[in-house]
């Protein structure tokens, strides 16, 4: 894993904070917000504490606090007056700037805090879809482009598999209601973004089916045995990155020959790679969805 990232470009500031650079600079210069080093070159370049300054400036900001008054406001207060007000807010877009913050600060408290005020008013499935959803979208763009670091990435994204995590296990004591269909969620091999996967995991239990969750990176021979105690299965899968876009077709035609001989093969598949799959080999029993809300509408 790379190591977390110190020090950030003013574009790096803007993508993160959504602070045009340009009113970063009128900030900077007018009310002293931001004190950034210059390199050799006189680029500026900032640290993490300015960093999570700003982030906090924003929200601060982006709650009606006028510019001026923030800049009177001590660097060591400024964390105290965000956090009264995560607690007693849970507006979507500040949500999101607060995820960041604590992202950016690897703050345990302030991402359960901010989930917390957001579950005050929402339901989890509001949550992820509203909240989560175009959060990690955001994180995977920044990612993407170098503003943030792995280690951040991986931070959030484990206290998000949590809540997920702690949704199923609360629908997890309740038998199936339905018995018509029985999904099997799993990754393929060397995949291993699974947060997606396991919200739709929580949702087919949630609309009264039995999931057997196989998790991240199987090998397809391991799915015969499933094939082997259920009829009616429905292979449910995410292609985020593998199989790579020339290999995704192959894949198929493997499974087509690993479900060869079951009476009523099923698969749905979500994810970017579903771009790279033929109409005219695609089989029959596959179905590809552009979205997890698709996916749900059908089950």
């Amino acid at each position: 894993m790379n190591n977390v990232k110190k020090q950030f470009s003013i574009r790096d500031l803007e993508n993160l904070s959504g602070i045009k650079a340009h009113t970063i600079r009128i900030w900077e210069k007018r009310y002293n917000l931001l004190s950034p080093e210059r390199t050799d070159t006189n680029i500026r370049t900032y640290s993490l504490a300015s960093l999570q300054k700003l982030l906090n400036v924003t929200l601060l900001y982006n709650n009606g606090h006028k510019i001026s008054k923030i800049a009177k406001i001590s660097d060591k207060d400024i964390p105290y007056v965000v956090r009264e007000i995560v607690a007693k807010h849970s507006h979507k877009s500040q949500a999101i700037n607060a995820f960041k913050l604590a992202m950016v600060n690897f703050d345990q408290t302030m991402f359960f805090n901010t989930y917390n005020a957001l579950l005050s008013e929402n339901s989890f499935r509001e949550i992820f879809k509203e909240t989560f959803v175009p959060l990690l979208n955001e994180l995977g763009l920044l990612w993407q482009t170098d503003t943030i670091s792995p280690a951040h990435e991986h931070f959030m994204s484990s206290l998000i598999k949590q809540k997920i995590l702690l949704n199923i296990e609360k629908l997890q004591h309740l038998e199936p209601t339905k018995t018509d269909k029985v999904f099997v969620a799993f990754l393929p091999e060397n995949e291993i973004h699974d947060i997606g996967l396991l919200y739709i995991n929580y949702e087919i239990i949630l609309k009264g089916y039995k999931c057997i969750y196989l998790g991240p990176t199987i090998p397809l021979e391991n799915l015969e045995d499933v094939l082997k105690y259920f009829d009616d299965i429905y292979f449910v899968s995410y292609f985020t990155v593998f199989p790579e876009k020339d290999r995704v077709n192959k894949y198929l035609e493997d499974f087509s020959e690993l479900v060869a001989d079951y009476q009523n093969p099923n698969f749905w598949i979500l994810g970017r790679q579903i771009n790279f799959i033929e109409d005219t080999t695609k089989p029959k029993y596959c179905r590809t969805f552009s979205s997890i809300d698709s996916l749900v509408s059908n089950l």
